[in-house]
């Protein structure tokens, strides 16, 4: 896959001066949000010529990695996987200390994926069937392996696992070479609708009790989450989901006046990623500085403050 450079604008009231630079920002596999997002903030900011920004391919867990052994500079990232990395938890080897938040955007819908025909109703469902994740280093991979946890399974009880990107295993699953699809990522999920174009789908829902399991013995971040009936072809009922926070992060020793100025640029554009991810078009200033248990970037703070959010 190709990176991306585009340019990022720093024309924020009170950013002057901020020295033009090299970044580098992580997103996600193509299929979810955070891919298109990245063109998105191209397109927002692309004129000011102040920083140029290479966009990258990555994942939840990849992308802190990435961040804080200082491959890259910013990075999209899923609340329960930073909170892991600061916590020093598997997958992570060590506790993270140079990842802060600078925004929460939205929720995050882990979603598992079947067809008519496969039998598939609960978790449990799963043994002896065909399954395609995304590659290790996705938060959705994480959660993936966290619900056959809590189901009493592994990857070895499943007689394959493809870890590919949201468009390969659509293609999979067109194909009748995978019987499950998981991923994280907004609704609809383009990827659901592209395979509910060839297929009659079917999302596995999940008891809350199954969940509460999930928080208690692997990570206090998961959520329940409702994905309302409607949101796919043939979906008549809600379905219970786990549920996330997306939040960008960034090195917490990148320029204050770097940061402020993006947080400016993504406040003023919100609209052009709301195009995207529809899910962030009630996104509000105090939504975007809510405390997912991440230390707070200095930059974001000066901003927030500024906008008159209190923290």
């Amino acid at each position: 896959m190709k990176s991306v450079i585009i340019t990022i604008g720093l024309l924020a009231a009170g950013v002057t001066g901020a020295e033009a630079q090299q970044l580098r920002l992580m997103t996600g596999p193509q299929g979810g949000s955070w891919y298109p997002l990245g063109g998105a903030i191209q397109g927002m900011a692309s004129d000011a010529g102040i920083a140029s920004i290479q966009v990258l391919p990555g994942g939840g867990v990849a992308n802190v990695q990435g961040v804080q052994n200082g491959d890259a500079d910013l990075g999209f990232a899923n609340s329960i996987s930073t909170v892991d990395a600061i916590a020093g938890r598997e997958p992570f080897t060590g506790a993270a200390d140079n990842v802060c938040n600078i925004a929460t955007l939205y929720p995050q819908y882990f979603q598992i994926v079947t067809t008519e025909g496969t039998g598939i109703e609960t978790p449990e469902d799963f043994a002896g069937k065909r399954l395609a994740t995304q590659p290790v280093g996705n938060t959705a991979e994480q959660v993936t392996r966290a619900v056959l946890e809590t189901a009493g399974l592994s990857y070895d009880d499943l007689s394959a696992v493809d870890y590919v990107s949201y468009s390969d295993g659509v293609s999979l699953m067109q194909d009748n070479n995978s019987d499950i699809l998981t991923l994280g990522t907004t609704i609809p999920a383009s990827a659901i609708m592209d395979l509910a174009n060839s297929s009659d789908v079917s999302l596995v829902t999940l008891e809350q009790s199954f969940i509460d399991d999930m928080r208690e013995n692997i990570n206090p971040g998961y959520t329940a989450i409702t994905i309302p009936g409607g949101t796919y072809p043939g979906q008549d009922e809600d379905v219970t989901a786990v549920g996330y926070a997306t939040h960008v992060v960034a090195r917490c020793d990148l320029d204050p006046e770097v940061v402020e100025g993006i947080l400016t640029q993504m406040w003023e554009k919100k609209d052009d990623m709301a195009a995207i991810a529809t899910v962030m078009s009630d996104l509000t200033l105090e939504s975007m500085a809510q405390d997912v248990g991440v230390p707070m970037h200095d930059g974001a703070t000066a901003f927030y403050e500024a906008q008159g959010v209190q923290q």
